[in-house]
């Protein structure tokens, strides 16, 4: 990272002491709008229940699908990018995180592995939160301590897998041509995710370019914390209310 980059980060961690910082995550907190985690959409419910055999392309469209519409991956992928400024880099967590998606994304369906949808959709919000807070340098801060963003990035990725393997499972799909239709379903997932991922990069190429990137920076992130706080709640409300 060159030297104007370490200044203008140097200066974006210097506002964590803003005074109003609270008070602007607690507005966001009710004002960004109400965003469904890992939802599946009834018709593609109807579809999943109702097909028996391999039907891969139907499944890879739906991946594609359900990755390009899922609010928290993408939340969370822009977070995890947010800093990364080489290709390499942005490569390697990518990888790290579809690799924790996919694998138990696959496990979870083919070992009937259930839990509280609820449940992982939250601890999903507060991966985008966790993200959110990484970025600003709380935990250096806090703590005087770094946690290993790769490893984070992977767990993250385990449960993310998990919400959606939980979906599927609520919708119990067919055994007939179970293991191809996954596969599909997941090589569909990570289509999407690479469309979503050019997308955000590209806007973030010409973001980093522009003079107030630095000074938004900061807004940026407390915004993402503050959907990662309100996702949490959500989830949480609702497994409060369905017990």
């Amino acid at each position: 990272m060159h030297s104007q980059s370490l200044r203008g980060l140097a200066a974006f961690y210097a506002r964590l002491r803003h005074p109003l910082l609270p008070v602007f995550g607690m507005l966001l907190f009710f004002l960004v709008p109400d965003a469904l985690a890992h939802g599946v959409a009834e018709g593609d419910k109807g579809f999943i229940q109702e097909s028996s055999g391999v039907m891969l392309l139907p499944f890879v469209y739906l991946g594609a699908k359900h990755m390009i519409t899922g609010y928290d991956h993408l939340l969370f992928l822009f977070g995890v990018i947010f800093f990364l400024y080489r290709l390499k880099d942005v490569g390697l967590y990518v990888t790290l995180f579809a690799v924790g998606h996919s694998v138990t994304l696959l496990l979870g369906v083919l070992m009937e592995i259930s839990i509280s949808a609820y449940l992982i959709d939250a601890i999903i919000g507060f991966s985008v939160v966790y993200k959110a807070l990484d970025n600003l340098g709380a935990f250096q801060r806090w703590f005087g301590y770094q946690p290993d963003t790769r490893a984070a990035t992977l767990v993250f990725g385990l449960i993310h897998g998990f919400g959606l393997a939980t979906k599927i499972l609520e919708y119990e799909i067919a055994a007939d041509g179970l293991i191809a239709n996954l596969i599909a379903f997941n090589v569909g997932v990570e289509i999407g995710q690479l469309l979503a991922l050019s997308a955000i990069l590209i806007a973030m190429g010409y973001w980093r370019r522009t003079a107030g990137f630095w000074r938004h920076a900061y807004t940026a992130n407390v915004a993402m914390m503050s959907a990662g706080f309100l996702l949490m709640g959500y989830q949480l409300t609702g497994l409060a209310l369905s017990s």
